[in-house]
This record gives C-alpha cells, sequence and structure tokens, in this order.
C-alpha cells in the first residue's frame, strides 16, 4: 500500500511518550507499506533529524511552523467555532504546503495523528479511507483535567468553552473518517459513549523497544538505599497532578516507616510545581536526561500515581521492559494487559497506594516475581513490531473493503 502520514511534529528526538508511540508506527507502517511523511516542525526543531524519517519514508517533508497567539476569551475566540486548541495549530501556510506535498500522489490510506490534524486533512482531495491516530483523546483528556485539576472560575469557563467546541470538532470527524486508532479500551468507550458509538476502532496500545529497553543489556544495579522513582515529562499535566497528589497525599506514610527512601522525578521541563517537591527529604528532581536506563537500573521500582487518564502508558512498559517494576493506580495502567499481583501492582486510594509502594521497598521477593512475570508479559504483547504488524493488518483490511 501507499500511505499518507500527516503528523503535528515531527517526533525525533524519543523525549516524550507521544513522540514514541508515533515515530515508532510510522517506522512500522514504512517497514511494510511505501509512506509519504509530511509534519509540523514547531521552531525547525525537526529539520536536523529529517535524515531519520528519510532512511525508510519514501518522500518526506516538515514544514516549518509557529503556534498563533491564543486569542482572548471575547471577540475571536468566542465568535469562532473552532476549539482553541485546535486553532493552536492551523497554519494557511502549512495547509498550502500539504496541499503541494500530496498534489498528484496516489494513496490507498490517509494515516495522521490526533484531532489537531484533522483540519488539515479534512480538506485534501483524496478519496482513500481517512484514520486518525489518537495518541490521546482531547475531549476525554480535557473533561479530566477539569474534573481533577485547581483552577479558577475563569479559567474553568474557558476550558468548558474549548471541551464544548471539541464536541462538535469530534463529531465532525467521526462523520467522516473509515476509523480511528486509541491507545486503550477506556479511549474506546469514551468515544463511543460521547461521540459515535458506532464507530470502527482498533485498540492498539502502546510499546517499547525491547533492544533498548532490554534488561539483560541493563541489568538492576540498585542503591543501597529504598529508591523508586516516576519518569516521564514533567510539564505535562497528568504528570504534574500525578506526583503532586503522591507527595501531598501519600508520601508522608510512606517516609514515616521508611526515612532513608529516595525518589527520583525524571523527565524534561520540570514545572515549578514539580521543582517544589525537592523540599522534602530524599526527593530529586534530575530534569532531562541523556539516558533513563540507568535512573530504572538504579530505582529499586517505579511509581506511576497518575489520576487523569487517556493515551500512552509508555513508562510502564518501558519500565517492565528493562526490569523495573512499577506500582500505578487504576487510570495510569489503563488498557495494559497487566494483572495486580502477577505483573504490576494497582492502588488507587493514598493509603492503598502507600501500602503497595511500602510493600514494594521492603518484598525482595515480590520485587522479583513482579519483574519477571511483567517483563514477560511486555516481550509477548507490547513490542513494537507486533503492534506495527497488527496496524498494518488492520489497514490491509480497511483498503480491501473500500476498493
Amino acid at each position: 500500500m501507499r500511505i499518507l502520514v500527516v503528523y503535528p511534529y515531527a517526533p525525533y528526538p524519543l523525549v516524550r511518550g507521544t513522540f514514541q508511540r508515533t515515530f515508532h508506527l510510522l517506522r512500522e507502517l514504512a517497514r511494510h507499506n511505501t509512506v509519504d511523511f509530511f509534519a509540523l516542525d514547531e521552531g525547525g526543531v525537526g529539520a536536523p533529524h529529517a535524515h531519520m524519517f528519510a532512511g525508510f519514508c519514501e518522500r518526506v517533508h516538515l514544514q516549518p511552523f509557529r503556534h498563533p497567539a491564543w486569542p482572548g476569551m471575547f471577540g475571536s475566540r468566542l465568535a469562532h467555532p473552532t476549539p482553541t486548541t485546535v486553532r493552536h495549530w492551523h497554519d494557511e501556510a502549512a495547509h498550502a504546503a500539504l496541499a503541494h506535498f500530496t498534489a498528484g500522489q496516489d494513496y490507498d490510506l490517509i494515516h495522521f495523528c490526533d484531532l489537531v490534524m484533522w483540519p488539515y486533512v479534512k480538506r485534501l482531495p483524496h478519496s482513500c479511507p481517512r484514520v486518525m491516530d489518537r495518541s490521546r483523546v482531547d475531549l476525554m483528556f480535557q473533561t479530566d483535567e477539569l474534573r481533577t485539576l485547581p483552577m479558577g472560575t475563569a479559567e474553568k469557563l474557558r476550558r468548558r468553552e474549548n471541551i464544548f467546541k471539541l464536541g462538535f470538532l469530534e463529531r465532525d470527524a467521526a462523520r467522516h473518517l473509515d476509523a480511528t486508532v486509541v491507545c486503550g479500551p477506556d479511549d474506546e468507550r469514551f468515544l463511543r459513549e460521547h461521540v459515535n458509538e458506532s464507530a470502527n476502532i482498533l485498540v492498539l496500545p502502546n510499546g517499547c523497544d525491547p533492544t533498548f529497553f532490554n534488561a539483560e543489556d541493563h541489568p538492576p544495579k540498585l542503591r543501597p538505599n529504598p529508591t523508586w522513582l516516576f519518569c516521564g515529562a514533567m510539564d505535562y499535566s497528568p504528570n504534574v497532578d500525578g506526583i503532586g497528589w503522591y507527595f501531598n497525599a501519600v508520601d508522608r506514610d510512606v517516609r514515616t516507616a521508611l526515612s532513608r527512601r529516595r525518589v527520583d522525578i525524571v523527565g524534561k521541563n520540570p514545572v515549578d510545581a514539580v521543582r517544589s517537591h525537592t523540599v522534602i527529604r530524599g526527593v530529586t528532581v534530575t530534569g532531562e536526561v541523556p539516558d533513563v536506563r540507568p535512573h530504572y537500573q538504579s530505582s529499586w521500582f517505579q511509581i506511576v500515581p497518575l489520576r487523569i487518564g487517556g493515551g500512552t502508558r509508555l513508562k510502564i512498559v518501558e519500565s517492565l521492559s528493562i526490569g523495573c517494576p512499577v506500582v500505578s493506580t487504576t487510570v495510569g495502567a489503563q488498557g495494559l494487559d497487566l494483572q495486580h499481583g502477577e505483573h504490576i501492582l494497582l492502588a488507587d486510594t493514598p493509603t492503598e497506594f502507600a501500602a503497595a509502594t511500602l510493600q514494594l521497598a521492603t518484598d525482595g521477593a515480590l520485587r522479583d516475581r513482579l519483574r519477571t512475570a511483567g517483563r514477560a508479559q511486555v516481550l509477548d504483547l507490547y513490542g513494537w513490531p507486533r503492534l506495527g504488524a497488527t496496524l498494518h493488518a488492520f489497514y490491509e483490511s480497511l483498503v480491501s473493503v473500500h476498493a
């Protein structure tokens, strides 16, 4: 098949969870098909890495792009039917560049990432199937944020206005799309309940690169004191909220029982709310690191105290792939076939999460069991080649029906 892939960014280097998914699915699609790749390139940061995509794609265009300024609440924002979070990706020069890039080209299928790119793909004249891959479902994500995060009245009004418009745009896209790909069954349930109950949806979880997160090449090198980590982009609101919940509601009981425990918060762009946790004894905020694997090796386990769902679960599959056990909320592990007590520990209340954390910190045999079983499950189910083959087969079936 000949496939056009359209992304809102050039996903390299692999510094964010969404980049992991979009890069590896792009590469796997190109392994099975001929792929043309078009991406917006904010500030030209992707341009130095264009050769990475040219190595497996037939044609590549990274379009220079800058986000427009956020509009004020009154005037252009209220009067415009498109959600502000989607208009933030609008650029007429980019529309023209995509039209030029695809002119005269015959495609069997168009694969694009996330709702923000629907206005671009909708304007293309091609009659082939169009499929949206959702790194997260924005309508679900923003609804969860509104329900969970503290915010003032004005911010709540802005959020509700945007969510209201998102619902209309979601339903508009659903009327035209031939299929949607989501990360987990929670995303699928939300879309069926709130957007289109009869949509053609493939649940394709996130994976990992077991040759990179390889426990055999990077065996545990545990610190002498109990140490656990939280790994993720630390300017991403679910991560900021989750780690805040952990320290505000969970960690006091844990450090009372284990006064010498250490917690490493590892990830790029830590906001002030994240850095503030370093006033707590034994807490380190590393910021971006050149290689996360040594942190997995030195940690006894990883905590994933997320309260906002949807989208990627990469920190869990990467952690288990390299042999670092995990304690997570149910929301944090949604969409992954991991059983409590067999592959992972799951806990949702502060008391339960503190108990699970202490259990992992004090029971070496349990850590070993979870390390072995969790890694085996990830290697069996969540390698990118396997996931890519599933997506390719789904697309072959879709194109066959459309022919």
